[in-house]
């Protein structure tokens, strides 16, 4: 499915969402951040959103703009996100000091090197780390992101990203729940 098919999908009452989608995907819309950088947030968010044929839309649209292990980058930052958010979030929401103070012992090589850039990597990270709802995950990428003197307009525009495809993915998987209820009524 294309990003033009995703977009004319999207119903009339998420007319914002398809407007700002067209927006943060180019570099007027995405203030601090290139073109590929755009492109590697934008699949790392879709990865993160959980939302098949979003994911390949925006694959497509980010084959365009990056290159196969660039896009890998992102892919690294949505699987390993995808499992130290949880972790990380669990340390902070058990509110026991004693579990930070232990080993984590899970493998996470690729964050020394995941296929691209490391600031790019990181701009990934912080957009899934938003949308899987990690605060110390976030937190910690900005962190880096600022030492590299990447500026607060170029994170926020990874988190304003991550924010317009998982609000996408939600309406997406909405409306594709309704129309299956519907489909099943009338058979």
């Amino acid at each position: 499915m294309s990003l033009e098919r995703i977009k004319s999908g999207l119903p009339d009452y998420a007319k914002d969402l398809r407007l700002n989608l067209e927006s943060v995907l180019g570099e007027g819309g995405a203030p601090g951040l290139s073109q590929k950088q755009i492109a590697i947030v934008a699949l790392a968010s879709a990865i993160a959103s959980r939302h098949a044929p979003l994911t390949e839309a925006i694959a497509q649209f980010a084959s365009q703009h990056a290159d196969e292990r660039e896009l890998d980058g992102a892919r690294t930052a949505a699987a390993l996100m995808g499992m130290t958010n949880i972790y990380y979030r669990f340390q902070y929401l058990v509110d026991n000091d004693e579990y930070r103070t232990l080993r984590a012992g899970l493998r996470m090589n690729a964050m020394a090197n995941p296929g691209g850039d490391k600031i790019d990597f990181d701009l990934a990270a912080v957009a899934v780390s938003a949308i899987n709802g990690c605060g110390s995950c976030v937190a910690s990428h900005e962190r880096t992101l600022r030492k590299h003197d990447v500026s607060a307009q170029a994170v926020q525009s990874a988190a304003r990203i991550a924010a317009v495809i998982h609000a996408v993915a939600v309406v997406l998987e909405q409306q594709s729940a309704a129309d299956t209820a519907q489909a099943a009524q009338a058979a």
